[in-house]
C-alpha cells in the first residue's frame, strides 16, 4: 500500500491544529493552579496534602498502565488533569488513602481498562469522585472552616448548603438571613465588604445584600477544595471557552437549565417560594460551575453534535436540580453527569435519527 492510499486509525477526542489532546489537558490543568493555590492559602498543609496525593497517585497509576500496555502516555497530561480534578472534590484533611484510591480507580479501572485516552465511556475524574462517595460517604462530608474564619485549624462545620437544609421548616426568612439568625459562622471580611457595598451601592437602589455571599464567593466557608475558589474557577472557565477547548454550549445549557429551575421552584431552602429561588446561593454553594466546565464538557464522554450537546447539558442541569431539591445528597452534579455519560450514545443516536428523518421529509 503506497502513501497516497494508506490510512490510519485514531481514537477520539479529535482536536485539530494546536489543540491536541495533550495541549488541551495541560492547559486545563494549568487553569486549575489558582484553585490549588487559593485552597492552600485557606486550609494550609491539609489542602496541599490532598492535592499532592491525588496528583501523584494518578500519575503513578498512569505510569503503571503505560508499562503494562508498553505505550508511553504520561505526556498527554490526562493523568495530571484527572488527579487535580479528583482533588477539587475532596474536603481538606480527608484521610490520605481516599484521594489515592479514587485517583487509582479513575486512571486504571475507568480509563486504562477501556482502552486509554479517548476510549473511556465516562469521565474518569467523576467516576473516581463517585467511587469515593460510595465507599467513604462520611469522610467525604466532614468539612472544616478555613482558618481565616475560625482563627484556628481543624474546626468542623457543615457547609452552608447542608446547614441551610436543616433549617427548612424552622425559618421563613431568606436563606442567608436564616443562616445568620442561626449563628452560622461568618468572616469579618464578609461583614466589612457587605456593609460597604450596601452603604455605597445597594442602599441607593432600595435593596440590601445579606451577609454571607462574600464568604461564598471567596470560599471563606466549609466545603471541598474546588468550592473554595469560585472566582478562580470562573476565570479558568473563561480561558477554556476563549481558547475553544470546551464546547461552551454544554456548560451554558447545564447552568442555564439549573438556574431557571432554581429560580422557579427553589431548592427547598428557607424563604424560597415559587419564583423566588436563591440562584446565587445555589451556584456558589456547590461545585456545579466547576463540574459543568471541567468535567461535563469532556470531549470524550460528552456528545459531539451541537443539538445533542445542548440536550445533554439541559438534562444534566435538570437532573442536578432534581437531586439537589429532593435527593438526600445535596451536591448532586457528579451523579447527574455520570448518568448522562452513560446515556450519551443513545442521545446522539436519537438526535441523529430525528435529523435524518427531517432531512428525508424536506427532500420529499
Amino acid at each position: 500500500m503506497n502513501r497516497s492510499t494508506a490510512g490510519s486509525t485514531a481514537y477520539p477526542p479529535y482536536i485539530h491544529d494546536w489543540k491536541t489532546s495533550a495541549n488541551a489537558a495541560w492547559i486545563c490543568a494549568l487553569t486549575l493552579l489558582p484553585v490549588l493555590a487559593w485552597s492552600s492559602v485557606l486550609y494550609g498543609r491539609s489542602a496541599m496534602q490532598v492535592w499532592l496525593i491525588a496528583l501523584v497517585s494518578a500519575v503513578a497509576a498512569e505510569a503503571l498502565a503505560s508499562g503494562m500496555q508498553r505505550q508511553w502516555t504520561l505526556g498527554d497530561g490526562s493523568a495530571v488533569l484527572t488527579g487535580l480534578l479528583i482533588a477539587t472534590a475532596m474536603p481538606p484533611g480527608i484521610p490520605w488513602y481516599i484521594p489515592m484510591a479514587s485517583s487509582v480507580f479513575a486512571v486504571l479501572l475507568v480509563k486504562a481498562v477501556f482502552g486509554g485516552l479517548g476510549a473511556n465511556w465516562m469521565n474518569p475524574a467523576l467516576a473516581g469522585i463517585a467511587f469515593a462517595y460510595a465507599n467513604w460517604p462520611q469522610a467525604m462530608r466532614e468539612y472544616v472552616l478555613p482558618r481565616i474564619v475560625s482563627g484556628v485549624d481543624g474546626v468542623s462545620a457543615a457547609t452552608p448548603l447542608a446547614f441551610a437544609k436543616g433549617l427548612v421548616g424552622g425559618s421563613s426568612m431568606r436563606v442567608m438571613d436564616a443562616l445568620r439568625g442561626a449563628s452560622y459562622p461568618l468572616s469579618s471580611l464578609d461583614s466589612a465588604m457587605t456593609g460597604l457595598m450596601n452603604d455605597s451601592f445597594f442602599s441607593r437602589l432600595g435593596a440590601r445584600l445579606p451577609d454571607g455571599y462574600i464568604d461564598l464567593v471567596l470560599g471563606l466557608k466549609p466545603g471541598t477544595l474546588g468550592e473554595s475558589a469560585l472566582l478562580a474557577v470562573v476565570l479558568g472557565s473563561i480561558i477554556l471557552v476563549s481558547l475553544r477547548l470546551v464546547n461552551a454550549g454544554i456548560p451554558a445549557s447545564i447552568i442555564g437549565t439549573f438556574v431557571v429551575l432554581v429560580r422557579l421552584f427553589g431548592t427547598g431552602l428557607p424563604g424560597e417560594d415559587f419564583l423566588s429561588g436563591d440562584v446565587l446561593f445555589a451556584l456558589s454553594g456547590g461545585g456545579i460551575v466547576l463540574v459543568a466546565f471541567y468535567m461535563a464538557a469532556d470531549p470524550v464522554s460528552s456528545p459531539v453534535g451541537r443539538r445533542a450537546g445542548l440536550l445533554y447539558g439541559a438534562s444534566i442541569g435538570a437532573l442536578a436540580f432534581v437531586f439537589r431539591r429532593w435527593g438526600a445528597f445535596t451536591e448532586s452534579i457528579t451523579y447527574a453527569v455520570l448518568v448522562m455519560n452513560v446515556l450519551t450514545p443513545f442521545l446522539e443516536k436519537a438526535v441523529s435519527s430525528k435529523k435524518s428523518l427531517g432531512g428525508r421529509k424536506r427532500a420529499a
